[in-house]
């Protein structure tokens, strides 16, 4: 008789409100495996991870451990089970030390009753020993990186005695060193045996690591193969029912008149000064590494931050952008890299999000009083335009997948028309099918006449999408290249200091 896996799901279905979510999707983990979940933004990854993490439970089917069926009816339950699950929002209190966070809930107490502080922390420091990274129990939590952060709650977990470990985007906000350490603890804990979940948008990762592929599209499963099996076209094709061709969409073409300019601008403290213009119909690439002053350069044409050096001109005309709002009226609009922080009310509905600008609110009101059924039909036809899944555009933004948050987001620009776009890693977290419709929202932005600055550390976008690329080192742009002179090692030495007159 064989072997049951570690984790068996069977049949497994769960609807919400105008969506069904996971149709009698059946899925396996063993011990000692990595097994990736793939799939585009909305296929049912997140529904099964909260079913394991004990927040929603099945409408119907069975999940098993150890070919015994178990409840995993709450988050306490999935812990006896053995289950642990690592969310991109780490559950952790950012005000307390490492070794309080360890022993959350289950904290050691002397003979008289109070906190046995000395055990507390030689029992964290044993935790913290098994997952590597040299982290100091004494320290506040919350003054760690992100990537020692995601240590210490897999500690937690490897501490609970956890068999099986969910790791959903687990590398989305790493750098590359805590990503490879993650990765090679990954690698120790398959050796212990443990069977790992992971859920990632990354070939790469996916390939480096995996023992076996499920994908998942539509609430339903696809298939499961052994990586060495499946090519990442393969993959693709099984994630979004058809074969990718010409992911990067952009059709190029002659731009027209400098919509904007920017001459010698800079915020006094290490950004800029910088020359840079966008005409109309033109994608421009802005590339760098992290730190290099990207996000602050569009943030500063966008008012987000204060111009204290040079000149911006919008149309020929000199402006003065002191808040977002000044930005907007004069027809700019700006999707920030973290869209749920700085984009987003995700409490509240699809149609309140899109008119948060209140730009052009005139056309959906009577004197001065905003119609309800005028500003949803408006709204709807965005959504439909930009292919946003939901039930209706009275859905809260919070209930969308990545993917359809950040057509969103696009969407209230698209609603006021504006001259200029500045988009700041605009499909970071995005499934694959996700991505080329972007590609395809800034292809037609572009077509009508909108200048667009797209900021991607994702080399081959932003070489795939761009006209030309400008390349930014130490708060100044350090090279531009034409669409022909960008090439990734191109971009990268520049970006480095390493090319001619970069240092």
């Amino acid at each position: 008789m064989s072997t049951p896996p570690l984790l068996r799901m069977t049949g497994v279905s769960k609807a919400f409100p105008g969506v069904q979510a996971l149709t009698d999707v059946g899925f396996e983990l063993r011990a000692g495996e990595v097994h990736a979940l793939m799939g585009e933004n909305g296929a049912g990854k997140s529904t099964l991870i909260k079913m394991l993490a004990g927040v929603h439970t099945p409408d119907a089917g069975s999940i098993e451990i150890d070919g015994r069926g178990v409840a995993v009816s709450t988050p306490q339950s999935a812990v006896d089970h053995g289950i642990a699950v690592i969310h991109q929002e780490l559950n952790l209190a950012p005000n307390l030390t490492v070794a309080q966070n360890l022993a959350l809930g289950r904290e050691p107490r002397t003979r008289l009753g109070t906190l046995d502080r000395k055990r507390i922390r030689r029992e964290a420091a044993a935790k913290l020993d098994r997952v590597g990274g040299g982290i100091d129990p004494d320290a506040t939590l919350g003054t760690l990186s992100v990537g020692m952060q995601q240590l210490v709650e897999i500690a937690r977990a490897v501490a609970q005695n956890a068999r099986v470990l969910v790791l959903d985007e687990p590398t989305a906000a790493l750098s590359e060193t805590e990503a490879q350490r993650l990765f090679s603890l990954v690698e120790e804990m398959r050796e212990r045996g443990m069977g790992l979940l992971y859920i990632s948008h990354r070939m790469e990762e996916v390939y480096r690591l995996a023992n076996r592929i499920t994908v998942f599209r539509d609430g339903q499963w696809v298939g499961t193969s052994p990586r060495s099996e499946l090519d990442p076209e393969d993959i693709v094709a099984r994630m979004v029912g058809r074969t990718l061709t010409d992911l990067y969409v952009h059709e190029r073409h002659e731009p027209g008149e400098a919509v904007l300019e920017a001459e010698a601008i800079g915020d006094g403290a290490g950004i800029g000064p910088f020359d840079l213009t966008l005409r109309a119909g033109e994608v421009v690439g802005l590339g760098g590494l992290i730190g290099a002053g990207r996000t602050e350069a569009a943030q500063l044409i966008f008012g987000a931050a204060r111009i204290r050096t040079g000149r911006l001109r919008i149309g020929g005309r000199v402006v003065d952008h002191r808040s977002p709002l000044d930005a907007i009226r004069n027809g700019v609009g700006y999707v920030p890299e973290s869209r749920k922080e700085q984009a987003l009310f995700l409490d509240m509905s699809i149609r309140d999000n899109v008119v948060t600008t209140g730009v052009g609110l005139d056309r959906v009101s009577d004197f001065g009083v905003l119609r309800s059924g005028r500003i949803s039909q408006r709204v709807s036809a965005q959504v439909d335009a930009l292919r946003v899944r939901c039930s209706s555009v009275l859905q809260r933004v919070a209930e969308l997948s990545g993917g359809n948050q950040q057509k969103v987001v696009l969407g209230r620009w698209l609603a006021i028309a504006p001259r200029v776009l500045l988009l700041d890693e605009p499909t970071r977290g995005v499934d694959i099918g996700a991505k080329q419709e972007i590609y395809r929202i800034i292809d037609r932005l572009s077509r009508d006449g909108v200048a667009v600055l797209i900021v991607s550390s994702d080399l081959p976008e932003l070489l795939g999408v761009s006209d030309r690329v400008l390349v930014m080192r130490n708060g100044s742009i350090a090279a531009e290249l034409s669409r022909e002179e960008a090439t990734e090692e191109a971009v990268m030495l520049h970006a480095t200091g390493v090319a001619a007159g970069s240092a």
